[in-house]
């Protein structure tokens, strides 16, 4: 087993089957990671097709990546041990942390920020114009879902969660979504990249809302670094292993954002079969920015927005970051901390 990195401090007591100080079990022979084929997970593809999680966890221990389209699925992934990490958007992060009582997981690192909007057809130039159409999002109670429901609300528009209201939000995987609005079977979608960029460079779109437009200074997390908190417990050394490559990745895709672009893009082919065409990755990159920082006034926003739209009770999200282990790499590379 690798040595631990050195000054960890112990995560404070916890309730129930999460509680601290949970002896170490084996070292895995895997380490499962779950990830998206979007642009906006961009550091987690950059470190597993440049190597960099393989390199940071040794020989010993190999690294599984499984795919997702939305958030609540990974979500279930980690509830139910079949994931140790994944790269996850804030409300699903908030809905585990909140359906767990603040013990399932811990963000330990932000990713993305940036890279979600609004893309309508053409006819749609004003909120107004949405009334009586139908729009889509990635999965009821992700990220882009939140965010569409509360700006709907802000407009004075109703969107109530079975698809009723003045505008109907139908929850679809993102390559659906684009073969329905290219259909005319949808007359928007609030989604991710690189599939905002998709629909209006192949499906004919318009940019009605970039969602950078929303936040202070253009900065909310759309991405950050999850892990269950008894992965965290009991093995530290492997959770900064994955930090160590995730800190690589992002200083990567920030110094090199061409040779970065066709890193991704490759892992993209890899996990869907199919590569964007060079202006689709290019534009879509264009609307991001990647920092291990993980914007925790954006992810308090979006959690008192799905409370709004009735996602989600109101919950208090002190202990859901644990950046320790992040800010000691951060550390060690004469880098500022990040804190919460």
């Amino acid at each position: 087993m690798r040595p631990r990195a050195s000054g960890v401090l112990l995560l404070l007591p916890l309730a129930g089957a999460f509680a601290c100080g949970a002896p170490a079990g084996p070292e895995p022979a895997a380490l499962r990671l779950g990830t998206f084929a979007n642009v906006t997970h961009a550091p987690a593809l950059v470190a597993i097709e440049q190597g960099f999680f393989a390199e940071e966890l040794g020989a010993e221990v190999s690294l599984e990546v499984r795919a997702f389209n939305a958030g609540p699925e990974a979500v279930e992934a980690l509830f139910s041990e079949a994931l140790d990490l994944a790269y996850l958007g804030p409300n699903p992060a908030i809905n585990a942390f909140a359906q767990s009582g603040g013990e399932a997981i811990r963000i330990v690192a932000g990713a993305t920020s940036g890279g979600a909007a609004l893309v309508v057809q053409p006819s749609i130039t004003k909120p107004a114009d949405l009334v009586g159409q139908k729009l889509a999002t990635p999965q009821l109670g992700n990220t882009q879902d939140v965010a569409l429901r509360a700006w709907l609300a802000q407009q004075g528009l109703a969107a109530n969660l079975e698809g009723g209201g003045d505008v109907a939000v139908r929850p679809q995987a993102n390559a659906q979504t684009l073969e329905t609005f290219r259909a005319g079977a949808i007359d928007g979608a609030w989604v991710p990249e690189p599939w905002a960029t998709r629909l209006v460079l192949e499906g004919g779109g318009a940019v009605l809302v970039d969602e950078r437009s929303l936040w202070p200074d253009g900065r909310f997390v759309t991405t950050h670094v999850v892990v269950r908190t008894r992965f965290l417990e009991e093995h530290p050394d492997l959770v900064a292993a994955v930090l160590r490559a995730h800190v690589r990745a992002v200083a990567f895709v920030n110094a090199e954002p061409a040779e970065a672009r066709e890193i991704v893009n490759r892992g993209i082919a890899k996990l869907t079969g199919k590569g964007l065409p060079a202006a689709v990755i290019e534009r879509a990159w264009g609307s991001l920015a990647f920092t291990v920082d993980p914007i925790a006034s954006s992810l308090r926003k979006s959690a008192a927005d799905a409370a709004a739209v009735g996602l989600l009770a109101p919950v208090e999200l002190d202990g859901i970051h644990d950046l320790r282990l992040l800010n000691e790499i951060l550390a060690v590379a004469g880098a500022p901390p990040v804190g919460p």
